[in-house]
């Protein structure tokens, strides 16, 4: 499975931007989809996963409340809906995907397939 991340961007705190993931290959193959971020020197982590098949989302407490994750069945893409951003939230963005299932859907260690990063700035 292939998957390319696109639609960062430089933004200003309170702005909102969405994000695109699109699958490609075998998707057949998927468990899961998975968001996460890295800012510099920081470690990678989970912002939200969905279900590939049935599009339940799943979200680390910490990143409850401004980010949303759906997929868009007619395109085979999975989007990550950000708003109020916070300068805070800095970092380059990945989406990935499971497609041998384990346990534990927002480690990213967990996930077998990873797209390029895509890099949200967002300015105070």
């Amino acid at each position: 499975v292939q998957l390319q991340a696109s639609g960062g961007g430089l933004v200003q705190a309170g702005d909102s931007l969405r994000l695109s993931c699109e699958p490609a290959g075998h998707t057949s193959d998927i468990y899961y989809v998975g968001w996460f971020r890295q800012a510099p020197g920081k470690e990678r982590e989970s912002i939200a996963a969905l279900l590939w098949d049935g599009g339940t989302a799943y979200y680390p407490n910490s990143m409850k409340g401004r980010f949303t994750i759906v997929r868009d069945n007619s395109k085979n893409s999975v989007y990550l809906l950000m708003n109020s951003l916070k300068p805070e939230d800095t970092a380059d963005y990945y989406c990935a995907a499971m497609t041998s299932l384990r346990l534990g859907i927002l480690r990213p260690d967990h996930y077998d397939s990873w797209g390029q990063g895509t890099l949200v700035t967002v300015s105070s």
